[in-house]
């Protein structure tokens, strides 16, 4: 793949590159640093790192389905299928793999390449794992890559999904160590990092990301990129979420996000997790084109493709090739 460099007539004065010596790559000031540089420096300093590993008009298309919706027992401020919340979301009892299939056939006539399986629940039970097995194996058959999210896990869980199967396992650590105690107080962080440890012990690749826009000041949106930068390995798949507000959370009523803190966010995980996908999530239908067009320019290279993410709402398959046509983008071709 060739891929063209850009010259620039007047060198950016870059934030100091992480000491490969530190325990940390990445320190909390350092990104901090990234994240206030001028917008246009920025921007080309993250579009020349995504430049250097990416084709850069590529965007790997993902699908996700609930195969489990409401009735968790964790109380995350952001969920509307939190047990703890009134927000309209039914418990309804898990699908049936024949039901996974299907969605999943779907998803592949519409050019998706990766589908992803969530299930509402603090972790998995034995009995529950049987039928995610099954759903893993039949979707893997098909040729995709596969994803789950399903909460903690233990070793033999990790054991039993990589068996089936699944490329990747998701499990965002949702924001920094400092302001994780403001949003969830059923999980421990520890938790969060516990399951990454066994998943990438299994030999799984990770997707881990976060969710932005929920009251946190810049720090904390720097420290989430730095958790997940100072991973050992980061993650192969990094989505970053901007808060869709629910009526009956509590998070329902806080302050919108600038579009353009949104934007300076994705270009930190592009530069500061080089080789990573990074995905835009949750909060793309309310996202206008030119803001996920200067997000793709940030280096997100993945997107969910589809008009349902878990509960909320996705811009239409149609709007996603439209604006993929406009801006001169094709879908990713191949695996991880």
């Amino acid at each position: 793949m060739n891929i063209q460099t850009i010259e620039f007539i007047r060198p950016i004065k870059k934030p100091a590159e992480p000491n490969a010596a530190s325990s940390q790559r990445w320190k909390v000031e350092d990104v901090e640093v990234l994240f206030k540089l001028p917008f246009a420096d920025l921007m080309f300093r993250a579009q020349q790192v995504h430049r250097e590993n990416f084709d850069p008009n590529a965007v790997q298309l993902s699908t996700l389905l609930s195969i489990k919706t409401g009735g968790c027992s964790e109380d995350c401020g952001y969920c509307p299928q939190s047990a703890f919340h009134s927000t309209g979301v039914e418990n309804r009892k898990m699908l049936e793999v024949g039901e996974v299939v299907k969605a999943a056939k779907a998803a592949q006539q519409s050019g998706a390449g990766r589908f992803c399986m969530g299930a509402a629940w603090r972790e998995p039970s034995d009995a529950d794992m049987l039928s995610v097995v099954e759903m893993v194996k039949a979707v893997h058959g098909l040729g995709m890559e596969t994803c789950a999210t399903l909460g903690m896990l233990n070793d033999k869980q990790t054991s039993q999904l990589r068996d089936a199967g699944l490329d990747y396992y998701n499990h965002n650590l949702d924001t920094s160590p400092e302001f994780y105690g403001d949003i969830i107080s059923t999980r421990d962080y520890r938790d969060r990092l516990d399951t990454l440890e066994r998943v990438r012990k299994a030999g799984m690749h990770v997707c881990s990301g976060g969710i932005v826009g929920m009251g946190e000041n810049l720090a904390q949106r720097a420290g989430l990129i730095a958790q997940l930068a100072n991973l050992d390995p980061y993650p192969e798949s990094v989505p970053i979420n901007n808060l869709v507000k629910v009526e009956g959370t509590p998070l329902a009523k806080i302050e919108d996000l600038d579009p353009l803190d949104f934007v300076r966010t994705i270009a930190v995980a592009r530069i500061t997790m080089p080789t990573a996908r990074v995905r835009l999530s949750a909060g793309r239908q309310q996202m206008s084109d030119a803001i996920q067009a200067l997000c793709f320019l940030a280096g997100a290279n993945s997107i969910f493709y589809g008009e349902q993410l878990l509960t909320t709402g996705n811009p239409e398959v149609e709007r996603d090739r439209a604006l993929l046509d406009k801006l001169g983008m094709y879908p990713f071709a191949g695996k991880h």
